[in-house]
């Protein structure tokens, strides 16, 4: 996949999997929650697939408080308990300082039977940028400061899940290779996504001279042939229900792992 053309594309595969996934779930979600919604590319994605009559987004993140994306706002708003049958957040979540305890807030705001879907980036996404300019940091000034996003490392999503209350949880992961003609391309590219550095502490003023040296290393570490550079991004996807006595009960520890269609309830033929 080339990127450099759109910058939200990451965001609209995403939607569009998401509305892929709720198409094969047959009920209702009358009372959705959407902690992503600064494009609205999920409702555009519900309407694309013909399922916006029975899926229903009632609350917006930029309705209840600040939106998640880049810096302003770390934590997800307040939302009310037992207020949703389905809450979603798209590419959002890695930006949360507390996971578990969103999770948990996330948990309490469905009501029996309701249904959470969130997609963040992994530790593995950036890589390749990750490490050049690390690596151009070190040799110029002795130090590397933090530059891309603390995407959240290797972790048990569904244990995660599990702990925070959620039935059936299920995680997903999947990894995804761009190329850009160079790396400032990528840069641009995750500005307008706004997806550049989250700064946890006031950061050195990155140079000309680290620039340069990061343009390079990453070229002669990564670039094809064509001399185009890949970027790794890594998304992670989560899914749970909150409790309710008609739902199929797990198996013991140990015994097997739920299947991914029968957590989310449809087909395989459907995934």
């Amino acid at each position: 996949m080339r990127g450099g053309q759109i910058a939200d594309f990451l965001r609209r595969r995403v939607a569009e999997d998401v509305a892929a996934t709720l198409t094969g779930i047959v009920r209702e979600f009358s009372s959705g929650v959407d902690l992503s919604a600064r494009d609205r590319a999920l409702e555009r994605a519900l309407e694309d697939q013909g399922i916006a009559g029975r899926v229903t987004i009632q609350t917006r993140i930029d309705q209840v408080g600040p939106d998640l994306d880049g810096v302003q706002e770390k934590e997800i708003p307040p939302l009310a308990a037992d207020s949703a049958d389905l809450v979603v957040s798209i590419l959002s979540l890695h930006w949360t300082n507390d996971l578990p305890g969103a999770l948990s807030q996330i948990r309490r705001a469905l009501r029996p039977d309701g249904l959470f879907i969130g997609a963040m980036f992994g530790g593995s996404s950036l890589q390749e940028l990750r490490w050049a300019l690390g690596q151009a940091e070190l040799e110029l000034t002795g130090g590397a400061s933090t530059r891309v996003s603390p995407f959240a490392d290797a972790f048990d999503g569904a244990g995660l899940l599990q702990r925070a209350g959620f039935a059936l949880p299920v995680s997903d992961i999947d990894r995804l290779t761009v190329t850009y003609a160079d790396p400032l391309a990528l840069i641009r590219d995750l500005r307008a996504m706004g997806e550049t550095a989250l700064f946890a502490e006031p950061a050195r003023h990155l140079t000309r001279d680290v620039v340069a040296r990061m343009v390079h290393l990453y070229g002669e570490r990564y670039a094809d042939a064509d001399g185009r550079v890949p970027a790794t991004f890594e998304i992670v996807t989560l899914s749970g229900w909150a409790p309710h006595p008609d739902q199929q009960k797990p198996l013991r520890p140990g015994s097997a792992k739920t299947r991914l269609a029968d957590a989310l309830g449809v087909s395989e033929g459907k995934l």
